[in-house]
């Protein structure tokens, strides 16, 4: 399982949301360069970036600090928020990201998630946000009718590396990760699937790690998990976290 320390980007800054609220940001990290390079120096293998103004704008917004940060580092960069057509797409590509999340456009443009998957195998991940089991969008600015599991099945055969699935209502929060749900999603879709929201301790990591197993038998099962206030506020020391998953492959 790999451990995806997140970088949220707003205004330049890198910061942390609660419950995805713009006005209920604490920045941690003016230079989200700098914060990659510790996260990359602790043995960080990936790292999750998300523009949350662009999400809102539909549009890159912290594109200069998502450059910074792709010069700073030799890990391999997943970024989301404001990616909305296969131009943006091949852009971020060009720039150096290994792996483009689509959120909003899954929901809105299903028809963009598998040109870009045809055009990009293996680089495309479709972000699922959720509030109280629905899929959130704009930012999370809005919500649908559209549960979760019926999002993800559209894109069974689509060729989708990998489904990221946050509980928005445990995000930022550190009440511990939506288990039950992850576990039912990555049981539900051949698609392997990234856990988000909530992460406050290796606990939380090791009970992940037990359903783990019991999530492969139809696909791709739960593959990694995206951590970010908790390794900021040093509940979750990075170096550790990565050793116990290290060492939880092995056995």
């Amino acid at each position: 399982m790999i451990l995806f320390p997140a970088i949220d980007l707003k205004d330049g800054q890198c910061v942390r949301l609660v419950k995805g609220d713009m006005s209920q940001a604490t920045v941690f990290n003016a230079d989200p360069a700098d914060q990659a390079r510790r996260f990359a120096h602790a043995g960080a293998e990936w790292l999750h970036l998300v523009d949350l103004n662009g999400a809102f704008a539909g549009k890159p917004v912290n594109a200069a600090a998502v450059e910074a940060i792709l010069k700073s580092v030799k890990i391999p960069v997943q970024l989301g928020g404001g990616i909305r057509d296969l131009a943006r797409i091949e852009d971020w590509f060009r720039r150096g990201i290994a792996r483009v999340i689509l959120g909003t456009a899954a929901l809105k443009n299903p028809a963009l998630v598998k040109e870009a998957c045809r055009k990009f195998p293996g680089k495309i991940a479709v972000g699922i946000d959720a509030k109280g089991g629905k899929v959130a969008v704009e930012g999370w600015a809005e919500t649908s009718d559209v549960t979760t599991l019926d999002l993800a099945r559209k894109f069974e055969d689509a060729g989708v590396a990998t489904i990221i699935f946050t509980d928005i209502d445990r995000d930022g929060l550190l009440q511990g990760v939506n288990v039950v749900s992850t576990a039912e999603l990555a049981r539900s879709v051949s698609i392997p699937v990234i856990a988000s929201g909530g992460v406050s301790s290796v606990t939380d990591l090791d009970a992940l790690l037990k359903v783990a197993p019991s999530t492969r038998t139809y696909g791709g099962g739960i593959i990694g998990v995206i951590s970010g206030r908790a390794l900021y506020d040093g509940r979750l020391d990075l170096a550790q976290a990565l050793k116990r998953l290290k060492e939880a492959a092995r056995c």
